[in-house]
């Protein structure tokens, strides 16, 4: 096991070198790069406020004036000099390679460096979203497992009964309704929208957080979370439900369950003694991926609609504003967890069942 363990964990290196060199080509070939942004803002194209980082660089460069104004020579063109400093500023003066190993080398140490556009280091600014993210990703994942493992074996045991037919309809219909959709019907009926005001619109906790006490920090914690939760989850149901109901029914029909229940065991000990842990297998595989999903992409507009500065509204504005020191970092440490994670389903399929080894079938 340990020797198993180690050479993932090993190749998790490998795996990451490859998808950071994949990018960084990717956003080498792409069009729109900070210096372009700079050099649009400078030249009155964009009225951002990233351009007052060079306003005394814009008057180094002022043409003589004969006609008693001023005006500086970026209104025809900026000089030379002044694109080599906005280039410097960026690091855009040396090479892509020299760059990208540059990049490597820092993250080795686990350092981003410092966001272009927010006077930050990017450590800081994923640390200050992830209790958003984790948040969002932990009880989204937890209900939707809560919810539909029992529903699923539910509906397997009393396949093809109404209770079956009509809980299929609810969740397709689920299904079917954008999660972002959704939040706004939540926001509209219990956020003070049009109808009730029982939920706040705003934050992951109250201004006053810190002056309750700890009943009412985790009372007011939930009170947030509780409508943007409701939001993820509500797509999530139909696929793992399903899941789960084929899974079991396809594990039911075997010998071994007949065999099971001619000894004269109960229904519920051939179910979750025996049919349980293989029929789980399948679902355990998808963790990883749904917990990924949850926890990071899929939670973009939710973030976006309850005013919540996650990592998924943090490298959606980071691509927007080729921020590529916050792009990058994102990247590197949503690849690392999902590649953890992964690590963790392979482990999780050994509890569950004994008979599996990987370290044996690797050998």
């Amino acid at each position: 096991m340990s020797r198993y363990i180690a050479r993932r964990l090993l190749l998790i290196i490998p795996t990451l070198f490859g998808i950071l060199l994949l990018n960084f080509v990717i956003v080498q070939a792409a069009p729109g790069g900070p210096v372009e942004r700079m050099v649009a803002q400078l030249r009155g194209m964009d009225s951002g406020a990233a351009g007052s980082q060079f306003a005394g660089a814009r008057a180094d460069f002022v043409a003589p004036d004969t006609s008693g104004s001023n005006a500086y020579r970026g209104s025809q063109g900026l000089p030379p000099e002044l694109i080599k400093r906005i280039e410097q500023l960026y690091g855009f003066d040396k090479p892509a390679h020299e760059r990208f190993w540059l990049m490597i080398r820092n993250y080795l140490s686990f350092e981003f460096g410092e966001s272009y556009y927010r006077d930050r280091s990017v450590t800081e600014l994923i640390l200050e979203r992830l209790p958003v993210s984790i948040s969002l990703g932990l009880w989204s994942t937890l209900l939707t497992y809560l919810v539909s493992i029992p529903l699923g074996i539910r509906k397997a045991v009393r396949h093809g009964t109404p209770f079956d037919v009509w809980s299929s309809s609810l969740i397709i219909v689920g299904y079917a309704i954008p999660s972002f959709l959704f939040a706004i019907l939540l926001v509209v009926l219990f956020a003070g929208g049009s109808y009730l005001d029982w939920f706040p619109l705003r934050g992951l906790t109250s201004d006053n957080w810190e002056q309750l006490s700890l009943m009412g920090k985790l009372l007011d914690y939930f009170w947030h979370i509780t409508l943007p939760t409701l939001a993820i989850v509500i797509g999530s149901f139909a696929t793992l439900t399903m899941l789960t109901k084929n899974s079991f029914l396809d594990e039911i029909s075997k010998l071994y369950v007949q065999t099971a229940r001619a000894k004269g065991l109960t229904e519920n000990q051939v179910l979750y003694r025996h049919v349980f842990r293989n029929a789980m297998l399948i679902i355990i595989a998808g963790f990883p991926a749904a917990f990924i999903s949850m926890f990071f992409s899929g939670v973009l507009l939710i973030e976006y609609i309850f005013s919540l500065d996650g990592l998924g509204l943090l490298g959606f504005e980071s691509v927007i504003n080729r921020d590529y020191p916050v792009v990058f970092g994102t990247l590197f440490i949503f690849t690392l967890i999902g590649l953890l994670l992964k690590l963790v389903s392979d482990l999780t399929y050994m509890l569950v069942d004994p008979r599996i080894d990987f370290e044996r079938r690797d050998l």
